[in-house]
């Protein structure tokens, strides 16, 4: 008897979620009797109407390890528990078409669900697993903050973009004596920011975990900038905040969109400087969604590729509720009630070691 199983990718998009997708289609078609379809745009696929589901063939995975992105989409606005509705008056409002949504799955013949994406992502497996929907896990963030997982894919391809951006501000900062300041992506967890400025030799790293003083900061660069010669470079994550502060961010009205987006920390650090008494020339640097985009390295390609095959296999074996996980050097599963935590980095943690050890400033 043929078994359907139905793949979304949800949340931001992340370098390696093609690869996960092509080594689940390859794995499911080893067995002859599994279909495999893709909910365009994660869930909304499956919600909308007409359905908008796409058929996952060898053919249609094929060689599409190498791209960015998802061939089947993704959002982080709307979705089964807050489906947005215009209402009578013009205003907007949410339902939760949870249950409408897993008739519906029950209606096309979809035997098992399997959602790629980050904590978020994962809240929303464990809700339709407790309203009974057949679902796994796949972990996917380029923020690496995932607790239950060691690594996820998309996270060394996202340090590696950050890395030779920092590179190349290291050369213009030296020519023109600035103090150049790139942010990047982390909105709870400083990963990317902590490893790129490790590899690319930044003066100073600023991120979520440790509240900067800005008078740190600044006795860093008066020690560094001597008689106002000189260069430095600081990455700071863009949820970082200075002490007795917030992140910096800006209102959004977006119907669906739950988070707060995340916007500005670099540009504050700069007025701070300068409020501080910084008579430097800086200039700041917003990488974005630069670190989502492109061909994954290596590493994300293997790792997403290792995480589609242990999915088809949990799905094989029925572990619905769970997810998939790398326990170096093993792929497990864990119960999706520790999926969805997320993971800071340790004020005792190696790399926090490493960067005080190599004299980067944390604005501690």
């Amino acid at each position: 008897m043929m078994k359907k199983v139905m793949l979304v990718t949800g949340g931001g998009d992340c370098p390696g979620l093609n690869a996960v997708i092509r080594s689940f289609v390859k794995r499911a078609h080893q067995e002859n009797n599994y279909e495999v379809v893709g909910s365009i745009q994660s869930f909304n696929g499956i919600l909308r109407e007409p359905t908008e589901i796409k058929l996952l063939t060898s053919e249609t995975v094929s060689g599409i390890h190498v791209l960015g992105g998802t061939i089947i989409g993704t959002t982080n606005k709307g979705g089964p528990f807050n489906w947005p509705v215009k209402k009578y008056d013009g205003t907007w409002e949410t339902v939760d078409r949870s249950a409408e949504m897993i008739r519906k799955c029950q209606l096309l013949g979809i035997d098992a669900v399997v959602n790629i994406g980050g904590d978020g992502s994962q809240r929303i497996s464990l809700k339709l697993f407790e309203q009974g929907l057949p679902i796994i896990g796949i972990p996917k963030t380029i923020d690496n903050d995932l607790a239950a997982t060691d690594y996820t894919f998309g996270f060394q391809t996202a340090v590696q973009i950050a890395t030779e951006a920092l590179d190349k501000l290291v050369t213009t900062a030296a020519s023109h004596n600035r103090l150049l300041i790139m942010e990047v992506m982390g909105r709870d967890g400083g990963w990317i920011a902590l490893n790129c400025a490790i590899a690319g030799g930044a003066e100073a790293c600023l991120i979520p975990e440790i509240p900067y003083d800005i008078q740190s900061v600044m006795k860093m660069l008066n020690e560094r900038m001597k008689g106002g010669k000189g260069f430095a470079v600081i990455v700071i994550a863009e949820g970082a905040k200075p002490k007795d502060g917030t992140v910096s961010f800006e209102k959004r009205d977006e119907i669906g969109y739950e988070n707060i987006k995340l916007s500005g920390a670099a540009v504050r650090l700069r007025e701070e400087l300068k409020n501080a008494g910084c008579d430097l020339d800086i200039r700041e640097t917003v990488l974005g969604h630069l670190q989502r985009g492109g061909t994954p390295v290596a590493y994300d390609r293997i790792l997403a590729t290792q995480f589609g095959v242990k999915g088809f296999e949990m799905v094989k074996n029925e572990e619905f509720g769970k997810m998939v996980s790398y326990r170096h050097p093993n792929t497990i599963s864990v119960p999706l009630e520790e999926a969805v935590k997320t993971r800071s980095i340790s004020l005792d943690d190696n790399l926090i070691k490493t960067a005080r050890g190599i004299n980067i400033c944390l604005g501690d």
